[in-house]
């Protein structure tokens, strides 16, 4: 299972193609051309818990546009978890990494696609803990609402197709998301 992350992550690096920067020369008379939005952006998830169940969960996450309408990139995530809901209180921390690719159909939505690969902590007995690897395939998609010249804000509603016995949620619950996402 290690080795399949490890490709998924060698995969994503690599699906993100590099373009060299050229220095061009302006001819007498030529002005300087405006610059051009990034192609890169960046964002994340934070979310937080609080109660008996204290969660924390930091996602943060980089893209790149490679179409003026396509983009992919990837995530990585750790979630912290204090769970003293019961007699003996339990701390788990997870963890993982995916790669996704958007579409924008129209200017302010897009479809996404998603391969997360997370490792869950969880409690097989009183004293003794385990963790398990468990696979999602997300689908949905999004909105976006700029709020300044580089920034949004992303919503954005995932499934998982791949319902994985393992998997800790339930059934077609959808990821629902809100976030900043910053171009530079």
């Amino acid at each position: 299972m290690r080795k399949l992350f490890i490709l998924l992550i060698m995969v994503g690096f690599t699906a993100m193609p590099l373009f060299a920067q050229q220095n061009a020369q302006l001819t007498p008379g030529e002005k300087k051309s405006e610059p051009q939005p990034s192609k890169v952006y960046y964002g994340g998830i934070l979310g937080l818990s609080f109660g008996n169940y204290f969660r924390v969960n930091i996602a943060p996450m980089v893209g790149y546009h490679y179409a003026s309408n396509a983009s992919v990139g990837i995530k990585v995530a750790y979630e912290y978890i204090n769970d003293s809901r019961y007699t003996l209180e339990r701390t788990y921390h997870n963890y993982g990494a995916s790669i996704f690719t958007r579409y924008r159909f129209i200017p302010k939505a897009y479809a996404h696609a998603e391969f997360a690969y997370m490792s869950y902590q969880y409690q097989n007995d009183v004293y003794k803990s385990d963790r398990t690897w468990v696979p999602f395939l997300l689908l949905g998609g999004g909105y976006i609402q700029p709020i300044s010249a580089n920034a949004s804000i992303v919503a954005e509603v995932l499934f998982d197709v791949l319902q994985d016995s393992n998997s800790p949620y339930e059934e077609w619950s959808p990821f629902i998301s809100i976030g900043v996402s910053v171009g530079f």
